[in-house]
């Protein structure tokens, strides 16, 4: 598991995430981020073939357009947590997760997924109830930071009760790493995880 180093960084203030006011986003060109992504109204679609037929397709799409590394993901019924490094000199990460979050929709629709009712502010956006406005980000500083969030990623199904052990989660890079050799198949207890500073992004 490797970490891109980062240079020339900028900030992008996000005016709301989660309801928290002034968020900034620390936007570093050729850099690594742990980023969640939710379901509009925490719908529980997202581990069905239906789905996950359509956000393989949005990815492969986006990143043959606008290229990135995936070097870790989980996918869980209502959000999935994603580890991406950008080329260098790109820290455009906001226009890839836009045209996804559009191409899944648009996809997943089309072939008879459901959305959820939305508001009228929504609705004049035009916006359908598929995805939650925002997403939750955070730049990774080094290769320790990297390995605590790709560890946090990896234990989530565990850490929401989904399974008893790691491994048998299917929708994880977590069997790629450990055919690699980063996990043991054993790895993974939830305890730890409880109460630490995203709990709120989940």
């Amino acid at each position: 598991m490797g970490f891109c180093s980062a240079t020339n960084p900028s900030y992008e203030v996000a005016a709301t995430l989660f309801g928290m006011a002034d968020y900034r986003r620390w936007r570093v060109a050729g850099g690594t981020y742990f980023f969640t992504v939710v379901t509009h109204g925490r719908q529980p679609f997202l581990t069905s073939a239906l789905a996950r037929r359509s956000l393989r397709h949005a990815f492969r799409i986006v990143r043959q357009r606008r290229p990135f590394h995936i070097d870790a993901i989980v996918l869980l019924p209502d959000h999935f947590h994603a580890i991406w490094t950008l080329p260098p000199r790109d820290f455009d990460y906001a226009t890839r997760w836009q045209l996804i979050k559009r191409r899944f929709t648009k996809s997943y629709l089309a072939v008879g997924g459901a959305e959820t009712s939305q508001s009228a502010s929504r609705e004049s956006k035009g916006e359908r109830g598929v995805w939650q406005r925002r997403y939750f980000e955070h730049t990774c500083d080094n290769e320790a930071d990297l390995k605590r969030c790709a560890d946090y990623l990896h234990v989530n199904p565990l850490k929401h009760g989904l399974v008893k052990r790691v491994i048998d989660w299917p929708w994880s890079s977590f069997h790629r790493y450990v055919r690699l050799g980063e996990y043991e198949p054993t790895w993974g207890t939830a305890n730890i995880w409880y109460g630490d500073e995203w709990k709120n992004y989940e």
